[in-house]
């Protein structure tokens, strides 16, 4: 049983969400945690919402580079070996920005998750 009407509707937007749809929501979502961390970089809890946000955002790359080497993808090849290259850099900008942490690192992350947001949603 849903716990408010809002929590019903999410279940069944994803229920009737396409993959590329689900895939685009998850990337925008990942930006936008990330939007949240550089606006209020300032925050007492900025280290653990930064850590969360970086965390999701990496484990939804990895998702889709995992998704992309496998041959059977229906994606064109050069297309999926150039999202591969976007996740190598997102990774490498993840790993730095952990280490040392920047509002500015943050910016390039969120252009690329959006930028792929809407490729996905206009691709069919």
């Amino acid at each position: 049983m849903h716990t408010s009407p809002l929590k019903a509707y999410e279940t069944i937007d994803k229920i009737t969400m396409s993959g590329r749809e689900l895939e685009a929501t998850a990337i925008t979502k990942a930006a936008l945690n990330l939007r949240k961390c550089q606006e209020n970089w300032d925050a007492t809890n900025r280290d653990s919402m930064l850590e969360e946000a970086l965390k999701s955002n990496q484990l939804i790359w990895s998702i889709f580079q995992s998704e992309l080497v496998k041959e059977s993808h229906p994606l064109p090849k050069k297309l999926r070996l150039d999202i591969i290259r976007l996740g190598a850099f997102v990774d490498k900008r993840t790993f730095e920005t952990m280490a040392y942490p920047s509002p500015e690192k943050l910016t390039i992350i969120i252009e690329i998750n959006n930028s792929l947001a809407t490729a996905l949603r206009n691709c069919r």
